[in-house]
Parts: C-alpha cells; structure tokens; sequence
C-alpha cells in the first residue's frame, strides 16, 4: 500500500463568509412572497423577484431597527451572503435621546 500525498487546502483570501441570520432570510423571504429555505445564500434576489420598492422597504425597515442601513449598498449585491456580511459591520446608531455607548 503506498501512501497518497493528500493535497494542501486552497488558501482563502479575507475573512471567512458568515451564516446568514433566520431574521434576515425570513424578511427578504417575506418580501418576495416564498419561503425562507427556498433562498440559496448566494441567489440574486433580484432574480428571485425582489424589487426596488421592497428593497428599499427592507433598508428602512432596518434603519429603523438601527442599522445604517443604505440602498445602494443593498443593490449593489443583493445576495444574502452578501447583505449578512454588511449587517454584521454595522453598529447600531443610538436611540433617539440616548447617548452612544
């Protein structure tokens, strides 16, 4: 029996990729009327039939949570991957009247 090398793992560039939150599987899987394990983490949604009007729902919906959320940075890849990767960074601003922590 011979010993087969066993190829080196591909190197990965940045950090590793984020599971995507139920919270915001269920709300982009609601605006586009289908169910939350019908969306891959990485389909377009916009393919899937997520409009302008719903996303931007979506970015006020989370500003008002919030999360600075702006629609430019939702459209310019609406995947759920993606979108995950940006709510991550984001700090939530401070309630209105009270004092950044």
């Amino acid at each position: 029996m011979t010993d087969t090398p066993t190829p080196a793992p591909a190197p990965t560039t940045g950090p590793a990729p984020t599971g995507v939150s139920t919270e915001l599987r269920t709300a982009v899987a609601a605006a586009i009327g289908t169910e939350p394990t019908a969306i891959a983490p990485d389909d377009n949604l916009v393919h899937l039939g997520l409009g302008s009007l719903e996303m931007m729902r979506l970015a006020t919906r989370w500003r008002r949570d919030g999360r600075p959320v702006s629609f430019r940075t939702l459209a310019a890849d609406p995947t759920l991957t993606a979108w995950q990767r940006h709510l991550d960074t984001l700090t939530p601003a401070p309630a209105p009247g009270q004092e950044p922590a």
